[in-house]
Formats: structure tokens, C-alpha cells, sequence
């Protein structure tokens, strides 16, 4: 029977984030889940696979168990498939940042960019006077991306602030649609951007992920396949297993 991988983020703030470590773990281990899950004070990060019972235990748990007393109530979800358990164990960490761009001041509940339905992605990219950003690592955007995306040929999330200020200009670039695999790290370059001056920035909601899930493959202006850090390697459209090696480490 496939396991069901369930990716899941929110900014949200969690000072307690500390106290929540072992109970969290205890949770998904009481359930026999396995993945990564990341807490910081700024928010919740992961990705889990397990039974279908579990896994919606799971996402219950989070949303509206009395562990975040109701904190995560906007919590961006994606499910998928695998056809065997796509990690080897179970990782609850600490983190400075939930995705690490290394601004302490970007701050997606504060101000965050405009928000792209699936639905009008294509539309989106297709104007002229667009810049299409691909926000992930250079690895990542060498198995697929959005035809006519800019590869900003970064090792790192971390190095995007360095390709911003060298390669990205307010008065010429007015407006950028960015993406990445799930969503995460364009909620955080966005909000950077916008922070810099740059006026119209917008991004996929959902990710890559939710595009290749919801667009039909004929209407698709996505071309390869999606990394995605776990031993299924890369999902194709409809979020359909593409490839495993024996580990694959984030």
C-alpha cells in the first residue's frame, strides 16, 4: 500500500518553539512517522510520510490539537504518494529560521508578496514585462523548471540576498514572478524584495508542487522534473515518482 507524504510549512510565531521539540517528536513517533520536521521561533517547517491515518492524525495534531493552540491555522499543506518509505528516520530540529536566508528582519507575517493561483501561473509568466525567478539551488533548477525562468545559480538559500544586490534592480526589474519547490522560500525572498524596494513581486502559491498537481501536463509550462529532498528524488506532474537513489540528504 503507498505511503502518504504530507509537506507542510507556515510562518507563525512560536516563541515557545524550544518546549515544543519533544512532544512534536513524541507525537510523530507515537504515530510511526518518518521525516524532517524544523521549529524556529519564527515558524514551522517539514516534510512526513506514513499511513493515510497517520498522516491526517498528523496534520490534525498541528492544526488543531492543543500542542499550537490553534497557532498553525493557515498552514500551507501538499500530499503526495510513495511507493515505499521515503526516509529513514525521524528528525525534529531546532533552527534560527525555518528556511535560512539570514536577514533577521524579513518577516513574511508582516509583509509578503502577491500570492499566484496555479490556475494563473501561466498567464502570469508569459507577460513581457515579467522577470520569472527561479529561487531554488542551481542542483534543483538543473532537473527542471518553468520554460524562460531565471536561474540565479546559487549553492544556497542562504546566498539569494548576494544574487538580489548584484543582479536585481528596482527601477529596471518592476516586475518578478518567483518560485520555488513548495512555497517556502519565495514567502521569504518576496518579503525581502519587497523590503529592498522592488514594487510588484509575486509568487506560486503552493510551490512547484502545487502546479504540477493541479495544471493538466498539455497546459504545463513546466519542463523536467522537481527535486524534492527525500528518496523519491524527483516528482513529475501529478506529483507522480520519478526516480530513487539509495539516501539523498537535504
Amino acid at each position: 500500500m503507498p505511503l502518504k507524504v504530507a509537506a507542510f510549512y507556515q510562518f507563525a510565531a512560536l516563541p515557545d518553539f524550544r518546549a515544543l521539540r519533544e512532544p512534536l517528536r513524541a507525537r510523530c513517533a507515537e504515530l510511526d512517522l518518518k521525516g524532517s520536521v524544523l521549529l524556529a521561533h519564527e515558524g514551522i517547517n517539514g516534510t512526513v510520510a506514513g499511513t493515510d491515518e497517520a498522516i491526517d492524525g498528523f496534520i490534525a495534531e498541528l492544526k488543531d490539537g492543543p500542542l499550537f493552540g490553534g497557532r498553525l491555522d493557515n498552514l500551507e499543506l501538499k500530499f503526495s504518494e510513495a511507493a515505499q518509505m521515503p526516509f529513514q528516520r525521524l528528525k525534529v530540529r531546532l533552527k534560527k529560521e525555518i528556511v535560512t536566508l539570514g536577514d533577521p528582519t524579513v518577516d513574511p507575517t508582516r509583509q509578503v508578496g502577491t500570492y499566484v493561483d496555479a490556475a494563473d501561473w501561466n498567464e502570469l509568466i508569459a507577460a513581457p514585462d515579467v522577470m520569472v525567478l527561479d529561487t531554488r539551488n542551481a542542483f534543483e533548477v538543473a532537473m527542471g523548471t518553468f520554460e524562460g525562468a531565471l536561474d540565479p545559480r546559487i549553492a544556497s538559500f542562504g546566498q539569494f540576498r548576494e544574487f538580489a544586490a548584484r543582479h536585481l534592480d528596482p527601477a529596471k526589474h518592476r516586475r518578478i514572478a518567483m518560485f520555488c519547490t513548495g512555497g517556502i522560500r519565495c514567502e521569504k525572498a518576496s518579503a525581502y524584495l519587497l523590503a529592498q524596494g522592488f514594487g510588484e513581486v509575486y509568487h506560486l502559491k503552493g510551490g512547484i508542487l502545487r502546479y504540477l498537481e493541479e495544471t493538466p501536463q498539455q497546459d504545463s509550462r513546466w519542463r523536467g522534473d522537481c527535486f524534492v529532498f527525500d528518496e523519491r528524488v524527483a516528482l513529475g506532474h501529478g506529483l507522480h515518482e520519478r526516480g530513487q537513489l539509495d539516501a539523498v540528504h537535504e
